[in-house]
């Protein structure tokens, strides 16, 4: 469990929201209105809880501040280095400090403008009293702009830093940059931390966990550490070696043998002598990385003598390759056996071993015989001690052989079903259907006997058994075939005249024109048709006379709506209606049918959308009289 979780801390505002936060509260949770009747003491506890509600909330927020950041003093040294790496630490706490006294004067301004308030003898010395205290308040925030900016920076940081417990079972990978220690911490944990072919990809510590003998372990990822002075480290370098400083945990020293990481053998046994300090009270392992490229015995006999050198003076040194994975899993095994074996030394030698030893008594049995009795181990607890071992060949699974076979690759599950009789594995399974397995109704013969009735049916067919003589048939059924070829033939005609008939009619097409009486005579004349004497007519009787005026009637009122117009062309609206109620149920039915599409066409999210800009919390309320900057 960590030791503390940067994560909670809350959000720090800037000064200008801090300040919109708190007057924007104050207007709205504490009273508006003064009304003429109050007197004058009412009118000064009026004013005065303005200011004591305003100097309670900026006090809340900023205690909030205070507590939730962590005291450098207070935490772990591994997290005060950090954070006095990343953050650079008198810069940390003069901020804090800032806010600790701008707390403290804010405090101080509502104190006093309260204690003048009670002197306030009318309604316009308590509300300038009340905006003094409020815009003093405001200032001391307004001053604290780059403090609070440095710390929600901060506290952005540290949400993002990963959670290392520092009094854990821990392995840290250190060396130089490029050599493998993200590599391997892929492979032996459940993290993913990136890797490049370039220096310095991992800019920042990075935690992965992993199980050990039951036992939960963290590895830690270091940035990468180069060989001089520690005045001249960065930030990044600077992280690994306070991980090196502060963390109990058992080193992993990655060298590169290859080469391939841009730094000679030497070079990197350089780095080992200078930052050897560090590692004093911890297990050290030396990682020879990469010996898929290059391994020990390929080296020059001066090169060989180093990793000689190293063990002569007690340091193990295990070749790994995090391409093939030789050798990883012998790396992390001895690594957490050397560690654990190492805390339990360092509790033996404690004071607190000592308390508890008091407290145990260990009985010793005395032998009743010289018959030799072997422990009992049950065949289960050594199978299962089997599989814990990590070195054994693990059990190829179906993803595996996929990746082995390709596309010749067929899932077959039933190979691990688990029968009395494994013969039985890929028998067929019966299929039930209400209680019932359909094989019980299915016959196995069904085909040979149908096969077999085909051949009788073709047999009798040959024989002429289904062949109908006509001369059997008597006069009635005669009779009533020709009746019934006489209704095929009378529906088939039926058919066709419904067909030819035009339903619909003749309809007049909206842009027919005026025919005038002289033309029309003209071609009906030409048709071989008597066109005298047909003053009469009817199409005389309807068209107009351009030359004689017709003698006008008495007007008479129009019995339609379409009466009363022109007879030329009809508005569209009323074309087709008798009168005027006919209209105006039509427009009802018109406006019926409209309705659902009305409900259809509401606001949508693809309909523009006008933000309120003038929020109503700020800009309405109980105001009567005054201005805006009383708030």
């Amino acid at each position: 469990m960590a030791l503390y979780n940067f994560k909670k801390i809350t959000v720090v505002p800037s000064a200008k929201d801090f300040i919109d936060l708190t007057l924007s509260k104050t207007q709205r949770k504490t009273p508006t209105v003064i009304h003429k009747h109050y007197q004058i003491h009412r009118i000064r506890h009026f004013y005065m809880r303005k200011v004591k509600y305003t100097q309670q909330n900026y006090h809340d927020r900023l205690t909030q501040i205070l507590t939730d950041f962590p005291k450098l003093d207070d935490i772990h040294p591994f997290y005060a280095d950090l954070m006095n790496v990343l953050y650079d630490k008198d810069h940390y706490k003069l901020a804090l400090g800032q806010i600790n006294i701008a707390k403290n004067l804010i405090d101080n301004v509502a104190k006093d403008y309260v204690r003048l308030m009670k002197y306030g003898d009318s309604l316009y010395r308590c509300k300038q009293l009340k905006r003094a205290a409020l815009g003093r308040m405001c200032t001391i925030i307004k001053r604290q702009k780059q403090s609070l900016e440095y710390l929600e920076q901060v506290r952005q940081h540290l949400s993002r830093l990963p959670t290392i417990d520092p009094n854990t079972r821990t392995l840290l990978l250190c060396g130089y940059p490029n050599v493998g220690k993200s590599s391997f911490i892929n492979k032996v944990t459940r993290a993913d931390v990136e890797v490049q072919p370039y220096a310095f990809t991992t800019k920042s510590l990075f935690v992965g966990h992993m199980d050990y003998k039951y036992l939960r372990w963290q590895v830690v990822d270091t940035p990468g550490i180069l060989d001089h002075p520690l005045e001249d480290r960065n930030t990044i370098e600077m992280q690994a070696i306070t991980a090196l400083a502060h963390l109990r945990a058992a080193v992993l020293y990655v060298m590169d043998v290859s080469e391939q990481c841009g730094h000679s053998l030497e070079e990197q046994v350089e780095l080992f002598r200078n930052i050897k300090p560090l590692f004093a009270n911890k297990p050290l392992i030396i990682v020879a990385n990469k010996c898929d490229v290059k391994r020990i015995a390929e080296l020059p006999e001066e090169s060989q003598k180093i990793f000689e050198n190293f063990e002569a003076e007690g340091f193990s040194v295990i070749e790994t390759s995090t391409l093939t994975e030789e050798g990883v899993m012998q790396v992390k095994t001895e690594a957490c056996d050397r560690l654990l074996a190492h805390r339990v030394d360092t509790k033996m030698k404690g004071n607190k071993v000592n308390e508890v030893l008091n407290r145990l008594h260990l009985a010793m049995p005395t032998k009743r015989d010289n018959k030799e009795r072997l422990p009992f181990i049950p065949e289960g607890a050594v199978a299962r001690k089997k599989r814990m071992e990590v070195d054994t060949p693990r059990r190829k699974l179906e993803r595996d052989l996929e990746l082995e076979m390709g596309d010749d690759y067929v899932l077959d599950l039933q190979k691990y079903w688990d029968l009395m009789n494994s013969s039985e594995k890929y028998d067929k399974i019966p299929e039930i259907w209400e209680g019932h397995n359909i094989l019980d109704y299915i016959d196995p013969d069904i085909m040979r006997k149908l096969e077999e009735l085909e051949k009788e049916e073709e047999l009798r067919e040959a024989a002429g058994e289904y062949d109908s003589e006509p001369e059997s048939e008597d006069e009635e059924m005669m009779e009533i075939r020709q009746l019934a070829k006489q209704i095929r033939e009378k529906k088939k005609l039926k058919i066709l005249q419904s067909k030819e008939k035009d339903t619909r009619g003749p309809r007049m097409p909206r842009t027919a024109k005026k025919v005038q009486r002289k033309v029309l005579e003209k071609e009906m004349t030409d048709l071989g048709l008597d066109m005298t004497n047909k003053d009469d007519a009817h199409y005389v009787r309807r068209s107009r006379s351009v030359t004689r005026k017709r003698k006008r009637d008495e007007s008479e009122t129009p019995k339609s709506m379409a009466r009363s117009r022109s007879s030329s062309r009809t508005p569209r609206d009323v074309s087709g209606l008798r009168d005027e109620k006919m209209v105006k149920k039509v427009k009802t039915m018109a406006k019926k049918a409209q309705k659902k599409m009305n409900r259809l066409g509401r606001k949508g999210e693809a309909d523009r959308h006008i933000f309120d800009l003038k929020p109503k919390h700020l800009l309405a309320g109980k105001r009567k009289s005054g201005k805006t900057q009383r708030r």
